[in-house]
């Protein structure tokens, strides 16, 4: 096993506010953050000189502190701006990187704006179908009434 080669393995690591197994390999690992993909975190691990096949349990605080910064700033790093999930950001025009609870933010308040101004997409959510030009004949109705049924009596 690890654990009897290197005394300093973890089971489980705290990156950037999300617990990862100590067995997988970094680059698999890092894909468990809201906002993190393989191709964003091959590259987190290139930039960082990381072997992205490593176990993650035997990072050191070091190397963990790197990556809760490379996701934060990507950019301090040298990762390519096409990686970024939030490219020309409305409100600021910045090319962003994006993880947990500030994704699904940016995300929400997206939405909510194609509401306000009514465009076709907002008018789409705002009745709770699809919005990438699925079909609605048959799909898209789970959990919703179809029709009332008139109800048999004798």
């Amino acid at each position: 096993m690890v654990n009897s080669q290197n005394s300093q393995f973890r089971d489980i690591v705290r990156i950037h506010n999300t617990d990862i197994l100590g067995n997988k390999a970094l680059m698999y690992g890092l894909t468990k953050i809201k906002g993190v993909k393989y191709s964003f975190a091959h590259a987190v691990c290139v930039a960082l000189s990381l072997d992205p096949m490593m176990k993650t349990g035997a990072l050191t605080e070091e190397q963990v502190e790197k990556i809760n910064d490379a996701i934060k700033h990507p950019q301090k790093y040298g990762i390519p701006s096409w990686l970024y999930n939030r490219r020309r950001d409305p409100e600021t025009g910045e090319d962003l990187h994006l993880s947990m609870n500030d994704l699904a933010f940016a995300v929400q308040q997206d939405i909510s704006l194609e509401k306000k101004i009514k465009s076709y997409v907002g008018l789409r959510h705002a009745r709770g179908l699809p919005v990438r030009g699925q079909r609605t004949k048959s799909n898209h109705r789970k959990g919703k009434i179809i029709r009332n049924r008139k109800i048999k009596t004798k």
